[in-house]
């Protein structure tokens, strides 16, 4: 079954400081389900993370 991961949820996995132990349940919940090729992101989320991305490398990062 695929999952739709809101913007939120990735806001919160791509932040600056990282994981902590606030965020961490949800960042480790989201690599499984990248893991697991279960994740499903559509246009206007998806839109919405590109608009995050500042620089090339941010972008090359998220690219792979």
């Amino acid at each position: 079954m695929k999952v739709l991961v809101d913007t939120c949820v990735w806001s919160l996995a791509f932040r600056r400081s990282g994981v902590n132990e606030d965020n961490e349940p949800v960042a480790r919940e989201l690599q499984e389900l990248i893991r697991e090729s279960r994740v499903q992101m559509i246009g206007p989320i998806r839109q919405e993370v590109l608009s995050g991305i500042r620089t090339q490398a941010q972008f090359e990062i998220l690219r792979v």
